[in-house]
């Protein structure tokens, strides 16, 4: 993953974190529930992130095998 695109999945995790916390203190259900879809979707934008990195690098290992042997 690169670090430009963790960095977003962070950010948008953190966004989602201060819209739940503000909407609790101001009982807006709408933006309490508009933080946690924000943090749902950064975490799963970074496992994507991380799984396409893991297949990546079994695929490059799996190409190096092929050429040593």
């Amino acid at each position: 993953m690169s670090v430009f695109d963790k960095a977003k999945d962070k950010a948008e995790q953190a966004l989602g974190q201060a819209k739940e916390k503000l909407g609790q203190k101001t009982d807006n259900e709408d933006l309490e529930a508009s933080g946690k879809a924000d943090q749902a979707e950064g975490s799963i934008k970074e496992a994507g992130h991380d799984l396409r990195d893991k297949a990546g690098a079994a695929f490059e290992d799996a190409k190096d095998k092929l050429r040593r042997d």
